[in-house]
């Protein structure tokens, strides 16, 4: 598709795809901490919490990158 191959397009779409989406999920998650009032602990845990997840999967990422050298 427009001289791109389907390995390229997932790749771009697992980096700037997934990137983008992780970045609407802390978007959500600050919404989220300044709808319910949450205060400095609050919002500290919900992005612990919630944002463990993203931190996951970036630092699969990293592994991945040092170990495999993709």
């Amino acid at each position: 598709m427009f001289g791109y191959t389907e390995e390229q397009i997932a790749a771009f779409g697992l980096s700037f795809g997934v990137g983008a989406f992780m970045l609407y999920m802390v978007f959500i998650i600050a919404q989220l901490a300044r709808e319910s009032k949450a205060g400095k602990l609050g919002t500290f845990v919900l992005f612990l919490a919630l944002g463990f997840g993203l931190l996951g999967f970036v630092a699969k990422g990293i592994i991945k990158y040092f170990i495999g050298g993709e």
